[in-house]
């Protein structure tokens, strides 16, 4: 079964997707599930849950800012309202969610976190693939350093667009959320992936700069 687990709906700053259009191109571009994990808030993911079906699942999570760059939360109920690192993960663990970090490594964004050693305690996933990184040696950077802390790997398209969706995604045989949250946790997933057109990350970085100006 195909998971995608990076994806951002019209709830996020630079999003522009209703999460009813989310569900039916994942549905088409034949994924079993989406993560929907929008910046600084879960209220995409929650709106999502409404269009799940019987064999489509959708996961509430979010893509969190913090001092070091963004952390991924996937199977979250509430918002993370922390700010700073600790806070972040204490949150999502909390609610038994999964800390994934995004796109490490990735020097062309300025939000991603770099991960180091130390890190690896809190961490449950790092993202091995994400379509919108430009150079695929970010990606492949991710890979080794989960790899070297034994950490589950994870992948997503990152998705703004409709086009996106279902670039990259896990396959895990799981029957329901909580069969998918413990193949995660236990590393019995794999990956598969192809890079987004790097046109929809220069769409979104006008969209969000357009957004700033017109507040």
């Amino acid at each position: 079964m195909k998971y995608d687990l990076h994806s951002h709906s019209k709830y996020s700053s630079d999003g522009v997707l209703e999460p009813a259009k989310i569900i039916k191109t994942a549905i088409k571009r034949g994924l079993d599930g989406i993560a929907i994990t929008d910046h600084n808030a879960i209220k995409g993911g929650l709106k999502a849950k409404k269009y799940e079906k019987e064999d489509f699942k959708v996961i509430v999570g979010s893509e969190i800012s913090t001092e070091r760059g963004e952390i991924l939360g996937l199977f979250l109920e509430e918002e993370i309202k922390s700010k700073d690192v600790s806070g972040v993960v204490s949150e999502i663990k909390e609610q038994n969610g999964i800390v994934v970090i995004p796109h490490p490594f990735d020097e062309l964004r300025h939000s991603s976190f770099h991960p180091v050693e130390e890190d690896a305690k809190f961490i449950d996933c790092i993202e091995g693939f994400n379509s919108r990184c430009v150079f695929q040696k970010y990606n492949k950077k991710a890979v080794e350093f989960a790899m070297n802390h034994n950490l589950a790997i994870t992948a997503g398209s990152d998705a703004h667009f409709a086009p996106e969706i279902g670039n990259a995604f896990i396959l895990a045989e799981s029957s329901g959320e909580e069969e998918l949250r413990r193949k995660i946790q236990k590393k019995e997933i794999t990956f598969e992936g192809k890079l987004s057109n790097p046109l929809y990350q220069g769409l979104t970085k006008v969209l969000k700069t357009w957004r700033s100006k017109a507040k």
